[in-house]
């Protein structure tokens, strides 16, 4: 039954499914709407059941349809590792995607990335920065060869090895002189970044840990407006202490220690066990995070 299905026949489904409708996977892949309509029934009639119900705005998988798209997905993305494992002489060049939270972004990346550009330079590299949940899934997702999040993640399709380790701080108005201040109230203002920022969960089990149950949210999209913000003394943040050097010494923001168990944080290089890699993405791992220990190891060590 399944002897002429082909990649082609894959390609077209998977096309299909994702944008919804025939005319639209037709423009993505360069061809006619009575071509991939054929295909499609080609490959229904291959597997004896419908994958998809017609309607006038469009296609919807039927249930035989979603079962057959991840392996549709998977297959499509095994021919372009394939592709990619057969043109890679060994020599960095090519796309490289790399994702990373904003503060890393900022605090290690700038020198490590010009001088991997300076050494690589047929490497056309992208950088793309989010909150940790965000870079997870797109990883997963395949939409970025690797990422830097905050450790540790727990998922079984995922290698990671320790990138950096941070000593976080709670960061507030110059006028609170003391943690204790902060921690006596019963509700606290956060200055954070968007939902899935693994520094604004901390900060809200840190707060909750010492009896504060209600927390109010003040959400920015920078960490210069977030620094802005807490200098202003409409809310607190938890940020790493390097990040913040520059606002501490002109009296913008006061930084208070926390005990070392809630203080360090690592940050993490994730990439999916099952994805190609590339002699770029190789020789980006060898300069950024050359440790081949994997951050669970590392931390216990400490």
């Amino acid at each position: 039954m399944l002897r002429l299905m082909d990649a082609r026949d894959l390609r077209i489904f998977e096309a299909v499914a994702r944008l919804g409708g025939m005319n639209r996977a037709a423009a993505e892949l360069h061809t006619v709407q009575s071509n991939v309509t054929a295909r499609v029934r080609l490959l229904e009639e291959e597997i004896g059941t419908p994958l998809f119900r017609r309607h006038s705005r469009g296609v919807t998988l039927t249930e035989a349809g979603r079962r057959l798209l991840p392996y549709a997905a998977r297959t499509q993305r095994l021919f372009e590792d394939a592709r990619r494992a057969v043109r890679d002489d060994g020599s960095p060049k090519g796309s490289l995607t790399i994702g990373s939270l904003e503060t890393t972004a900022a605090l290690r990346l700038s020198a490590q990335l010009s001088a991997y550009v300076a050494a690589y330079p047929e490497v056309d590299l992208v950088l793309r920065t989010g909150t940790s949940s965000e870079l997870v899934k797109d990883v997963l997702e395949y939409r970025l060869d690797g990422a830097f999040v905050c450790g540790p993640v727990e998922h079984a399709d995922l290698e990671q090895r320790l990138a950096f380790r941070e000593e976080l701080a709670i960061l507030t108005a110059p006028t609170v002189r003391s943690l204790d201040e902060l921690f006596g109230k019963r509700q606290v203002k956060i200055a954070v970044l968007r939902a899935g920022c693994s520094y604004r969960q901390r900060l809200e089990d840190l707060l909750t840990r010492r009896g504060i149950v209600e927390t109010r949210l003040l959400e920015f999209g920078t960490i210069e407006a977030i620094l802005a913000c807490v200098g202003a003394g409409l809310g607190v943040t938890l940020l790493p202490k390097s990040l913040i050097g520059m606002a501490t010494r002109n009296n913008h923001v006061a930084a208070h220690r926390l005990p070392k168990a809630e203080a360090l944080v690592d940050t993490i290089f994730i990439r999916r066990r099952d994805a190609f890699m590339s002699s770029a993405l190789a020789a980006f791992l060898r300069r950024v995070c050359p440790a081949p220990a994997r951050a669970e190891a590392a931390t216990q060590s400490i």
